[in-house]
């Protein structure tokens, strides 16, 4: 049967979008849905926009659907761009008729779990409810998605890794959508020194987490070198280049602290670490002009000796002296680290002027 039809509740709501809702079993619902979970391809190009399934969950789901007295008042969400009639009937009661000549034309947008869950138990007399969406156009589709779950619980990852697919979104969400899309070039690019470390629902083996990197593009883009950079031609890849020389140099002055290490293991990989040397990068690429991890590593090395990154202690000064794992992501905690980090080096770039003003002094007193 390549046609299915079903009685709906048609809600009142935006002129721009049906919104209905009706009862269906699990069966009935797979045969005209499907979930496109998120996937990204060698350019770092996110596709589908659900997150991955939790075995554990769904277990746990399942145990419970199996159960005679189970009841399951949540409704899943199956969005349509095409594929579906609609026939308004009285009392806002109408007729949804979905063509899967082609093969299943939804896609489950929220409740993945529950209907994966209970497709798992076998149950045939259990319905659950699926609340449909149509909209005109995969973009808008995608929209509704990031501004609907992201009010939910869902992870924040998640939603801004699908950022850079929407338009239309709102302002606050705007700058965060650009950081998550020079992220996941980040993760993604044959020539980036952060290739395949970057935690994201499309890489569960990253150690380190996408929101780090996320705000160090951010507050770049907002108030730093970024800013410029990414309104010239290819910005954006000048800012994915310039952040992966700039953590190339990272790994090279730190080879022990980097190589090998999680979070847990080593603050440099941390999203204190991380962010830190977000500022530092921002320093040696206004002040020293840096580009090439050469440039970095050059004015890196001095510190050497007094990062405590995986063993020993921060001394911050004043008295403030902390065990290396006593570092946490709060914002006192990365902003302390950062100003430790970067006056250490501002204060060898002086030095290193200072030198070079004496050597031309002596230059222009010999001649």
């Amino acid at each position: 049967m390549s046609k299915i039809e079903f009685s709906a509740a048609y809600a009142q709501q935006s002129p721009e979008h049906c919104v209905l809702t009706f009862a269906a079993t699990a069966k009935q619902v797979l045969s005209f849905s499907t979930i496109e979970r998120i996937t990204c391809d060698q350019e770092g190009e996110v596709s589908g926009f659900q997150r991955p399934q939790v075995a554990s969950h769904i277990r746990e789901i399942k145990d419970y659907l199996s159960k005679p007295e189970a009841v399951l008042p949540n409704a899943i969400v199956v969005a349509f761009i095409d594929k579906v009639e609609v026939k308004a009937a009285k009392n806002g009661i109408c007729k949804i008729i979905i063509d899967t000549s082609d093969g299943p034309p939804g896609l489950v947008v929220d409740g993945q779990q529950r209907l994966s869950a209970l497709s798992q138990t076998g149950r045939d007399d259990f319905q659950l409810f699926v609340s449909v969406l149509i909209c005109k156009t995969e973009e808008e589709l995608r929209r509704q998605f990031v501004l609907i779950n992201n009010t939910k619980p869902l992870p924040k990852s998640l939603i801004y890794e699908l950022l850079p697919t929407v338009d239309g979104l709102p302002d606050r969400m705007q700058s965060r959508s650009v950081a998550a899309e020079l992220t996941s070039k980040l993760n993604y690019l044959g020539y980036s020194s952060l290739k395949g470390l970057i935690y994201q629902h499309t890489n569960p083996a990253g150690v380190i987490r996408d929101t780090a990197v996320q705000k160090v593009m951010m507050n770049s883009l907002t108030d730093g070198i970024m800013r410029e950079l990414v309104k010239q031609p290819h910005g954006k890849q000048k800012c994915v280049r310039l952040t992966s020389e700039f953590y190339k140099a990272v790994q090279m002055v730190f080879p022990d602290d980097w190589k090998g290490h999680t979070p847990k293991t080593s603050r440099l990989v941390h999203g204190a670490g991380i962010q830190a040397l977000g500022y530092v990068m921002e320093t040696l690429a206004v002040l020293e002009g840096a580009r090439t991890w050469e440039e970095f590593a050059e004015h890196l090395g001095c510190l050497r000796g007094q990062t405590a990154w995986t063993s020993g202690t921060w001394d911050f000064g004043d008295g403030d002296t902390r065990h290396w794992k006593a570092i946490n992501v709060t914002g006192r905690d990365i902003m302390t680290l950062a100003k430790h980090l970067d006056t250490i080096v501002i204060a060898n770039l002086r030095a290193k002027r200072n030198q070079q003003l004496k050597l031309n002094l002596v230059d222009t007193s010999a001649a």
